[in-house]
This record gives structure tokens, sequence and C-alpha cells, in this order.
């Protein structure tokens, strides 16, 4: 996941940087290229799943409990699938 993060931040940042100013129109433009909003999906779920692995690896240490640390597994993922269905939803609408 970082690799895909990283390569994903480096695509934008030359491309942000070699542009003409960034106004409205030109993210507009950018994002509405296919291939950038399926990177840009594939960097959202990128993120999601390296968080998912950090915060899964936190509670498995630190959550003693069971029943606590799955209440809090399952909250955390409800609200990471929450955010990748949002990030669907800016993408695409």
């Amino acid at each position: 996941t970082a690799v895909i993060m990283a390569v994903y931040s480096v695509i934008l940042v030359v491309m942000l940087r070699t542009a003409r100013p960034i106004t409205y129109p030109v993210w507009r433009d950018l994002f509405t290229q296919g291939w950038m909003r399926v990177a840009t999906l594939l960097f959202a779920i990128s993120v999601a799943w390296h968080m998912w692995v950090g915060v899964r690896d936190i509670l498995m240490d630190y959550v003693r409990p069971d029943g606590g640390r799955l209440a809090l597994q399952v909250l955390v993922l409800v609200t990471i699938a929450a955010y990748v269905g949002w990030t669907i939803q800016i993408l695409w609408r």
C-alpha cells in the first residue's frame, strides 16, 4: 500500500507542478479523466487498507477484553468503509 501511495503522490505532485496555475477548472479537468479517477480510487483504497492494518494492530496490542476489541474493530471497519464510499461518491458523481 505504501508503494501505491508513494507513486500516486509523486504523479500528483509532478502533474500539479508542471501544470498551469491550479484553479477549479484545472482541477476539474484533471479529475474528469478516467485514469485519474481510477488512480485516485486505488490510492484511497490503499490508504484505507494501510489504515486498517495499523489500527487493527494497535487494537490487538492494547485492547485486552475481546468484546471491546471486536466492537472497536467493527467501528473502525464501518468508518473506513464509509470513507471509501464517500470517495467513490465524490469521484463519480
